[in-house]
């Protein structure tokens, strides 16, 4: 008999995604394919595909994420879940052509080196009129939005140097640099951002 590993759970993930589904409404409403980059559990996934009907959802995440996207997917059976794609920022992008690109809570775990190649990455996936939505924690002038934004940049850095919250005015220059503009920053529970552009 196969042994499989107990399918991935994320608590925040249950506890963020009404607020982020309420943007993804009203920014992705008129969108068709959907790129999610860093699926982490695939619980976000299978929960805004099943709200977002029209929307093929296509899940990315480095290898080691792959299996456990996988379960989240097969359990769900939904008809607009292909299966994932191995996708690490700074290697291969996929050939297919997105009009949505969404990422939850990767820019803090990435690099400086990282983030800049998910932005350098984006023009070769998208089309031209293309939206992208990002949630997360952001830093504004440099400074902490919050205490306890403050604590988790600090545990962040302790388990690795180069991961941190990102400061707001960097990230938009990235975004700026690509051609995109930003329509939104809208504030989220526990001291997080859901920042959206459109081309």
């Amino acid at each position: 008999m196969d042994f499989q590993a107990p399918k991935p759970h994320s608590a925040a993930c249950e506890r963020n995604r009404e607020p982020i589904l309420a943007v993804l409404r009203e920014h992705f409403a008129d969108r068709r394919q959907v790129l999610e980059v860093g699926s982490g559990t695939g619980q976000h996934a299978v929960y805004f595909a099943a709200a977002l009907p029209g929307l093929i959802w296509q899940t990315s995440d480095r290898p080691p994420w792959l299996p456990g996207i996988r379960q989240w997917l097969a359990e769900a059976a939904l008809p607009n879940t292909p299966p994932p794609l191995e996708l690490d920022v700074t290697g291969h992008w996929p050939a297919a052509r997105f009009d949505a690109v969404f990422s939850a809570n990767t820019l803090h775990i990435m690099g400086w080196p990282e983030v800049e190649a998910f932005f350098a990455g984006l023009p070769a996936v998208l089309a031209a009129d293309a939206r992208l939505t990002i949630y997360g924690p952001f830093n504004y002038a440099g400074q902490f939005t919050s205490a306890s934004n403050a604590a988790f940049d600090a545990s962040l850095k302790a388990d690795d140097p180069k991961r941190g919250i990102r400061d707001f005015e960097a990230v938009d220059a990235l975004a700026r640099a690509i051609g995109f503009r930003l329509v939104d920053d809208r504030a989220m529970p526990a001291n997080n951002r859901c920042l959206s552009w459109r081309r």
